[in-house]
């Protein structure tokens, strides 16, 4: 078996650089409003983060063929080799894993009888990552960089710099929309840029920074993709999804089921619309494939454990 160094040395077909949490999950009846407290029966402990969650939904589709690789920053503590484990045993490359000098982030979530939820992240370790994490070769021009903004902004322009610099593709997830986040750091990030998704806030908030007005979300989206030179997807939960770009505003409808938790569906989105890139789709295609996915994954408890295998996506688009 190829050790660390020779890992490193392959370039990945999926390289997600973010964020790795522990989710405390907490179901109860209505989410708390300020000031109030409420009482949960149990909680259970799950593995999460935005970017983790996107390369477990991504190698999920994969499978073996196509190597995906995580690029972020664990504690040294129980919780950090918890996570390094967990993504090992997901056959995800942890080569490009740093030890930071921080605690493991933690995510506190309440979900509420309807599957809606309200997320707490504890940053931790993820505010320690850097751009020197991603290890030399590991991004080829074939590979498909995903970010997120679970992590320092200066640390996701450096990498995609990288991805750009050897023409490789590069999906950005504005989520979550950071507070400090600015119309310059916007036009420098989404011009880096192969593939933009948000979800409806986003969308506005990104349209909002960037000076285009109006309300109508194929507009909004239409028009970042314009300003930027990138195709936007705009995921619309139970609406499905619009992918907008030189051809247009194309709508993928979802899949009705009946929501358990909504909490990992955006990334389970994301992952597996960049295994679609990495299996060359198109992006409607990869779009409509990660629609199928996200409504699968509301369907149970938890991100990671909700997520959907290719081949329950594949008979699912088969029976559309």
């Amino acid at each position: 078996m190829a050790d660390k160094a020779d890992r490193a040395a392959q370039a990945a077909s999926v390289v997600v650089f973010g964020s790795l949490n522990v989710d405390l999950v907490c179901r109860v009846a209505a989410i708390a409003r300020p000031g109030e407290t409420v009482l949960a029966p149990d909680y259970e402990q799950l593995f999460g983060g935005k970017g983790a969650n996107q390369a477990v939904a991504a190698a999920r589709v994969l499978g073996g063929a196509d190597r995906v690789a995580m690029v972020g920053a664990v504690g040294d503590d129980e919780l950090g080799r918890a996570v390094t484990g967990n993504l090992a045993n997901e056959g995800i490359d942890i080569s490009g894993l740093q030890t930071a000098p921080a605690r493991t982030g933690c995510a506190f979530i309440s979900i509420d009888s309807g599957g809606e939820n309200a997320i707490t992240v504890a940053s931790g370790a993820n505010a320690r990552l850097d751009a020197a994490a991603l290890p030399d070769g590991l991004l080829g021009p074939s590979s498909v960089l995903v970010l997120q903004m679970e992590t320092p902004l200066a640390a996701s322009l450096a990498a995609a710099e990288r991805a750009r610099a050897i023409r490789g593709c590069v999906v950005v997830n504005l989520a979550p929309v950071p507070a400090q986040l600015d119309a310059d750091d916007l036009a420098r990030l989404l011009p880096l840029a192969d593939y933009l998704i948000v979800n409806e806030s986003e969308l506005a908030a990104a349209a909002g920074l960037s000076g285009i007005g109006g309300d109508e979300p194929g507009a909004l989206a239409m028009a970042l993709a314009a300003r930027f030179g990138l195709v936007v997807i705009a995921t619309l939960g139970a609406k499905g999804a619009l992918v907008a770009g030189g051809e247009g505003v194309h709508a993928i409808s979802a899949l009705a089921v009946e929501p358990v938790d909504t909490t990992g569906a955006g990334d389970t989105f994301v992952g597996v619309f960049a295994a679609g890139l990495c299996n060359k789709l198109a992006a409607g295609q990869a779009a409509e494939q990660a629609v199928v996915a996200a409504s699968f994954a509301c369907r149970r408890v938890g991100a990671q454990s909700a997520m959907p295998t290719a081949t329950e996506i594949e008979q699912a688009l088969a029976a559309r």
